[in-house]
């Protein structure tokens, strides 16, 4: 059986970035927000996450704060860019802690859930 990659484009019809490589994120932990059919949670938001974020992941039952060594997970802390699934950024949207999105690196597969104009107005500026 063959699973293929999702097409590397972003939410803006542009070329697919890299998210981060320390921590390095992404389904594939390849830096990027690519995702494939197999990836149930659609690893494809590109984000950089909040204190709020983070504490509203963990009452959702999805901690990313605490270190998991056996995993080879350090844990997240407020300003890593990490890639969330589509469906948890929505959620964390519609609760008000939704963290910045780096739309470059966000795949286009994201607007399958997320409106674009969401990620747009949650959109970081580095500037």
């Amino acid at each position: 059986m063959s699973v293929e990659l999702t097409s590397g484009r972003n939410v803006l019809g542009g070329p697919l970035r890299a998210c981060s490589f320390d921590p390095l994120t992404g389904y594939f932990r390849d830096g990027c927000c690519r995702t494939r059919s197999d990836d149930a949670g659609q690893h494809v938001v590109c984000t950089k996450v909040t204190q709020a974020f983070l504490d509203f992941s963990r009452a959702q039952g999805n901690d990313l704060s605490t270190p998991r060594p056996e995993l080879r997970f350090a844990g997240l802390k407020p300003g890593d860019r990490w890639c969330l699934c589509a469906q948890r950024w929505l959620e964390a949207w519609n609760a008000g802690v939704a963290p910045p999105v780096i739309l470059e690196a966000t795949a286009e597969q994201a607007l399958d859930v997320i409106p674009l104009a969401y990620l747009t107005s949650a959109a970081w500026d580095a500037h």
